[in-house]
């Protein structure tokens, strides 16, 4: 038992299963294409949903560098990633690149780590989206039950989970059901829907710059880093920090499209072009964004589901035009988020059923869609409830952890690999090596650390879940213990 939790998968076996068309995924995307997914994925929660609440509650105005803070580390990540999915170009992301590197049990706690990432993600950018929605229906004189429209549960650190008196969020709900369905049927159909929602997208932000610059009050920076309450984590120098941890979510998009290599026309050359180019456009619009966000209104002001919306609403009257055009571009922007999110949840299932760790029916795909139809089904399900039941900022705080794991291991991971095998062709060499994939492990380490203690509480819990699972069904499974068994025989 304890020496197959080590048992590795070779990246001559990994390469082998991607190429087979036949029975597997189709490689349809273009390099344009996965930078669109990119930044699709990355442009949504992190600048329209929490970074009104990071800037509320954790740095002020400074909530600008802690998106600077978040992107460096990203930048870390993303060269170790690109050096991954150049040379292991397949749907499994990190989970495959630890199971190549680090072994099965680490694989397992990588893929399960993912499902945080992907999964609870595309419910947060839900109940932003429902947020979003309620407000323009509001404004177009049509009003929303709040019984209907808000998470029957809350958190607050210092009395814990409560009951909100509503039933459950249903415009959340809905977004996560519309983009499930549409995953489902083709990744074809999914990335020109995306092409279109990121070009709505980036027009309209474009736009709320262009109005949003005469509007800037200085008094609204002013101080830029507000003073420590006395509370790590409350303001000062180390809510930046923790703001960071929060907006951290918001750079999740270019490693999901890691979870498309294998429907990548030329992924040895295209992977890394979509992930760094998509994360260098995001990082200056979420910075140009967040500046003009907390120069328009008091950071005091943007602990909402729709800080944007609150924003626009702060230009007056005479921008009344503006306020429909962003909310629904903001809705188009947050849209495709769900949709890249579901796509990478459903990718990363599919690859662990393909290893046998989890049920046959996960790593099918449909003969006539070309997907994996019953995962992106139950991965629907599942984000439908979660968007229903939660509030955004503890959503987004699980999500960050879980993305932070993934970026440590996939850091250390490129060390191992150098170590270990260091004559494999790697299409692309992630720079700087060891110095690069250090900084990104102790960059994630840190920031976990930072994160609050109630996040650390619900990462152990859902770990021990996964071990359940793990102990209970894929050790009984897995292929790669049954191949090594056979060849000790």
């Amino acid at each position: 038992m304890s020496k197959g939790l080590f048992v590795k998968k070779s990246i001559k076996t990994l390469l082998a299963d991607a190429s087979d068309e036949r029975h597997g995924l189709k490689r349809t995307l273009s390099a344009t294409s996965l930078t669109m997914m990119g930044v699709g994925a990355i442009i949504g929660a992190g600048i329209f949903v929490l970074s009104g609440q990071a800037a509320a509650e954790y740095a002020g105005p400074g909530i600008a560098f802690s998106f600077i803070i978040a992107a460096i580390i990203c930048v870390f990540a993303a060269l170790c990633y690109a050096e991954f999915a150049s040379l292991i170009p397949i749907a499994g992301s990190a989970y495959s690149y630890a199971y190549v590197t680090m072994g099965e049990f680490a694989a397992w706690i990588i893929g399960w780590g993912l499902t945080l990432e992907y999964l609870f993600s595309a419910s947060t950018v839900a109940v932003g989206w429902g947020g979003y929605c309620v407000s323009l229906l509001g404004d177009m004189g049509i009003h929303i039950p709040t019984h209907f429209a808000s998470a029957p549960l809350s958190y607050d650190v210092s009395i814990g989970w409560a009951s909100t008196g509503t039933i459950l969020n249903l415009p959340a709900m809905f977004i996560v059901a519309l983009m499930g369905i549409l995953v489902s049927v083709g990744i074809k159909a999914a990335a020109s829907f995306n092409n279109v929602m990121v070009i709505i997208k980036m027009g309209v932000i474009l736009l709320f710059i262009a109005c949003g610059i005469a509007f800037i009050k200085a008094d609204n920076w002013t101080p830029f880093i507000p003073e420590n309450t006395g509370t790590f984590g409350q303001f000062g120098f180390s809510g930046i920090l923790r703001g960071a941890g929060v907006v951290f979510f918001a750079f999740i998009g270019f490693d999901a499209l890691s979870t498309l290599s294998q429907e990548a026309r030329d992924p040895q050359r295209d992977m890394p072009k979509g992930m760094l180019a998509s994360l260098g456009i995001s990082t200056i619009v979420y910075f140009i964004v967040a500046l003009i966000l907390t120069g328009i209104v008091s950071y005091k002001l943007l602990d909402v589901p729709d800080p944007i919306a609150v924003a626009v609403n702060a230009l007056g009257p005479n921008f009344i035009w503006l306020r429909f055009i962003i909310k629904i571009a903001i809705l188009a922007g947050l849209t495709s988020v769900v949709l890249v999110m579901i796509i990478g949840q459903s990718r990363i299932f599919y690859s662990m059923s393909q290893d046998g760790l989890l049920p046959k029916p996960f790593g099918k795909v449909h003969e006539k869609f070309h997907t994996p139809f019953f995962t992106t089904i139950v991965v629907t399900l599942i984000a439908m409830l979660v968007a229903g039941l939660f509030p955004v900022g503890i959503l987004g705080q699980i999500v960050s952890m879980g993305t932070l794991m993934a970026f440590a291991i996939v850091c250390f991971g490129i060390l191992v690999l150098r170590y270990k095998q260091p004559t494999l062709h790697r299409p692309f060499k992630t720079p700087f090596v060891p110095w690069v994939p250090l900084a990104g492990t102790l960059a994630c380490v840190i920031q976990m650390i930072a994160l609050p203690a109630v996040t650390w509480l619900q990462l152990v819990i859902w770990m021990l879940i996964g071990f359940v699972i793990y102990f209970t069904y894929s050790v009984k499974n897995s292929k790669a213990r049954a191949l090594a068994m056979k060849k000790k025989k």
